[in-house]
This record gives structure tokens, C-alpha cells and sequence, in this order.
């Protein structure tokens, strides 16, 4: 009963803090607003996890609502990408270095705390991997949650500038108007893709196989429509309580604990990903606002309906964050057998958890 308490308290101050956002004319104001709401109710204690349906409906939707950004002219850019791939790779490299040498040389945190704390994203990936080492688990945990939370409320006033203030009035494009035929067969491919993504375990693979089913058919000019507000406002909102709920189980002491650890660790990552977003805009002519969603160390999802509600283009941003991901979740395991090794010649007796703080559930 205390569970359907929470989510419905949880929902409702998300559903408020948009409604405040929107009426501040703030940029993406229904993604913005219940993500500060829902950090809130997190940090105040409530169990503020969606039930896994309602995680997969707002993926998947929002997947759908992003694709209709593609267009037919972005085919021409497709040969720029693996170029952009391998300078977003050496700033992700850089960036964890620059991390792992605030955190291990001046904080003097643990080596396997300062490695897993340091990786951008991929958490689930990172936190399997930490699991097996003697890392702080709740420093990593709160390490890269309160980046993400950052890493939004830099970037939305950041595009809002780029794209122009006034780009984003409204977190919700109207709707195009369409055929029966045409909404049905938009959702019958996109839910065929997204199951399929999902069964292979591709990373956001609800959202992205959604994206890849709509990206296909608005690219090839086969569709030309765009969800409803009743759909896309909803799958917002929640979207926000997603990420709010990054930080649920944690205490605000162990949050205030970690907050500055965090806030330096945040602001290297923009150093190591913004030089190499600089090279890409420089070199390559990318634009920037499509390279500041690309290279940000931060959630899949959650960056590429920032692409789509700023008129980014999604299909580049998705790319770009699944090549990250999928280079992270294939150097964790070697990291974790490394660090086990190199712990296992240690001597016993080490305190690796002088702060306190401490992961979710410990």
C-alpha cells in the first residue's frame, strides 16, 4: 500500500513541478520540471521506482516521438558519423582520465572507486562491474546519478541559447495530421522493432528500436506524422521521474556527502567531452548543438528527447551514446578482473568506506 502511496504522491508533484516549469517558460518545461520534483520526493525518501510497465510506455513512445524527427536529408551527414564516433571515443577517454585523477590524487578515494565512479554511464554495466571489486558501492552510485541530473540541467539553458530562447516555449510540438493507416502502421513496425531490441539487450533497447522503427519510416518519407500531446506530454513526465528516481534509496546526508566529489567529477567530464566536441565542430563541421547531445557523458534516453524537443537530430545523438555505451559495457569486465587482481595483492585492513556513504538497499 505504502508503494502505490509513494508513486502516486511521486506522479503528482512530477505532474506539478511541469505544470511550474511550463508556467516559468522554462526550455522542455515538462521533462525539466518533474525531474527536479522527482529528485525531490527521492531524496525526501519515497520510493519513487515506476513499475516496469510504465517505464516501457514512456520509452517507448518517447522512442516513436523521436524518430519522427528524422528526416530524408540526414542520410547525406551518415558519412561524417564514424569519424564523429572515434573523436567522441578520445574525449570519453579523456574524460575518465581527468575524473580518475581528481578522485584517486586529490581526494585520495580507493583506485576502484575512483575507476568505476569516473566512467560516464552505462551504469548498470559499471555497477555490476564495481560489485565484484571492493569499491565504494554508493559513491559510484551517487557519483553518477548526480552527474546526470547536472549534466540536464546544464544542457537544457545550454540548447535553449544554441537553438534560440525561444526554440522551446512549449515542451510538446504539435501533432502533424495523418491517416488512420499511417499511425497504425507507425506503431505496428515500432513495436516490432522495439520488442526485437529489447530481446537482443540493446542498450535503451525499448526506446531505441522504437526510434530506429519511426526513424525509418519518416526518413523514407513514408509516414509524415508525429504523436499527439496526450501521448508525448504523459511519456514526458514520466521520463522525469525516471530520472529523478536515479537517487532513490539514497540519504541527503550521503547526497550532501558526495555533492561536491560529484559536482568536480561533472565538470571534468565537460573538460575531457567538450575538447572533443570542439574538435568535431571544428574539424569535421559539425553543428554544435547536435555534438554537445552526442558527446554528453549522460543516459541514452534521456539525451535523445532532449534532441527531439530541441529539433536535433535524434538518430545522431542515439547513435553516438549506444557506441559509447557499448565500448564502457565491453572495457568494465576487463577493469573488474584487473582491479580484482590488483586488490588481491593488497594488505587486508584498508577502510574503503571513510565517508559513509552507501549504495541503495545496503
Amino acid at each position: 500500500m505504502s508503494r502505490l502511496r509513494d508513486l502516486a504522491l511521486t506522479i503528482a508533484a512530477a505532474l506539478v513541478g511541469g505544470v511550474v516549469a511550463d508556467a516559468l517558460g522554462l526550455p522542455v518545461a515538462w521533462l525539466l520540471g518533474p525531474v527536479v520534483a522527482a529528485t525531490a520526493m527521492s531524496l525526501a525518501g519515497l520510493d519513487t521506482r515506476l513499475p516496469e510497465a510504465l517505464k516501457t510506455f514512456a520509452f517507448f513512445v518517447l522512442g516513436i516521438q523521436a524518430g519522427s524527427g528524422v528526416s530524408p536529408e540526414i542520410a547525406s551527414q551518415i558519412a561524417l558519423w564514424p569519424l564523429s564516433f572515434v573523436i567522441q571515443l578520445a574525449g570519453v577517454l579523456l574524460a575518465v582520465m581527468l575524473c580518475y585523477a581528481y578522485l584517486r590524487r586529490l581526494l585520495k578515494w580507493d583506485h576502484a572507486s575512483a575507476l568505476f565512479a569516473s566512467l560516464p554511464g552505462a551504469l548498470s554495466f559499471v555497477v555490476a562491474a564495481a560489485s565484484e571489486t571492493k569499491a565504494d558501492m554508493g559513491r559510484v552510485v551517487i557519483i553518477q546519478s548526480i552527474r546526470l541530473l547536472m549534466l540536464i540541467a546544464a544542457l537544457v539553458p545550454l540548447l535553449g541559447a544554441l537553438e534560440g530562447g525561444d526554440v522551446m516555449g512549449s515542451s510538446i510540438r504539435p501533432s502533424v495530421d495523418g491517416s488512420f493507416g499511417e499511425y497504425a502502421l507507425m506503431f505496428a513496425l515500432c513495436a516490432v522493432t522495439a520488442f526485437l531490441a529489447a530481446k537482443l539487450n540493446v542498450p535503451g533497447g525499448m526506446m531505441l528500436g522504437a526510434l530506429i522503427g519511426s526513424a525509418v519510416l519518416h526518413g523514407a518519407s513514408v509516414v509524415s506524422v508525429s504523436l499527439p500531446g496526450f501521448l508525448a506530454l504523459p511519456s514526458l513526465v514520466l521520463l522525469g521521474v525516471i530520472v529523478g528516481a536515479r537517487l532513490n534509496g539514497i540519504s541527503p546526508k550521503a547526497f550532501l556527502q558526495l555533492l561536491v566529489p560529484s559536482l568536480g567529477c561533472f565538470a571534468l567530464s565537460l573538460v575531457g567531452t567538450g575538447l572533443a566536441g570542439l574538435a568535431a565542430v571544428v574539424f569535421v563541421d559539425l553543428p554544435a548543438p547536435n555534438v554537445a547531445l552526442a558527446y554528453a557523458p549522460g543516459a541514452l534516453e534521456a539525451l535523445t528527447v532532449l534532441a527531439f524537443q530541441f529539433d536535433i537530430d535524434p538518430a545522431y545523438v542515439a547513435s553516438h551514446h549506444v557506441v559509447r555505451f557499448f565500448a564502457i559495457a565491453m572495457i568494465v569486465p576487463f577493469l573488474a578482473r584487473r582491479v580484482s587482481r590488483r586488490e588481491a595483492g593488497e594488505e587486508p585492513g584498508i577502510d574503503r568506506k571513510e565517508n559513509g556513504a552507501r549504495a541503495p538497499g545496503e
